[in-house]
C-alpha cells in the first residue's frame, strides 16, 4: 500500500519526532510507515489521516494485489 504521509509530514512542516508524539507511537513507526515497511492499523490510520485533516482514503492508497481480489 503506498501513502502520502510523508509528503504531508513535511509540507505541514512536522518532524518525523513531532508525528510520532502527536499520534502516540514510536519515531521508527513514522519511517516504516513512510518508507512501505509498515501498514498501520485502522486505528492509526485514522489518526494519522485526522492529524492531516484528510480522510484515510486521501492518505493511504490501496491498490489490488496482482491477480485479482482474495477469495475470487
Amino acid at each position: 500500500m503506498e501513502n502520502r504521509v510523508r509528503e504531508l509530514r513535511e509540507k505541514n512542516g512536522l518532524t518525523q519526532e513531532q508525528l510520532a508524539s502527536r499520534v502516540g507511537v514510536s519515531r521508527q513507526t513514522i519511517i516504516s510507515i513512510e518508507t512501505g515497511r509498515y501498514n498501520p492499523s485502522l486505528v492509526l490510520a485514522y489518526k494519522l489521516a485526522k492529524n492531516f485533516g484528510r480522510s484515510i482514503e486521501e492518505v493511504f492508497i490501496f491498490s489490488e494485489p496482482e491477480g485479482g481480489e482474495q477469495g475470487e
